[in-house]
């Protein structure tokens, strides 16, 4: 018993990330306008079956989204999200940083770009790439 309840507390402090745990994370939605480019990007890229999104330390507010085309299966821990044509993988170590967020597809004057609305960041650069939690 002690040593299940060792691996316990293991597991709560490695998928914990501020507040939030694995065990409480709500989730990340998609947006049907990031829906929408996301399907129309894979559809023109043939050889890529999905968007990667993942956060990484990094850029002026100390964390960052990386994208990324890729090909191929979804990797064992990765969460998928699919909604209609279009298909977003996250991975586990970036989904606490990413809870509750919704990702979506702007396009306006300034230009276009995917942003992430997440409830978690208390300061953003500019750049709509770079937040601190």
């Amino acid at each position: 018993m002690t040593s299940l309840m060792s691996v316990h507390s293991y597991l709560v402090k490695l998928f914990k990330v501020g507040n939030t745990t694995m065990s409480e994370v709500t989730g990340v939605s998609v947006s049907d306008a990031a829906a929408k480019r996301i399907a129309a990007i894979l559809k023109s890229e043939p050889d890529k079956t999905a968007l990667r999104i993942s956060v990484e330390g990094g850029g002026c507010s100390g964390f960052s989204y990386k994208y990324d085309l890729v090909d191929g299966a979804a990797a064992e821990d990765d969460i998928v999200i699919e909604k209609n044509g279009a298909r977003v993988l996250i991975d586990t170590v970036s989904l606490p940083y990413m809870d509750g967020s919704e990702i979506d597809f702007v396009d306006d004057l300034i230009g276009q770009s995917f942003q992430i609305k997440n409830p978690h960041a208390v300061a953003s650069c500019g750049c709509g790439t770079s937040f601190s939690i």
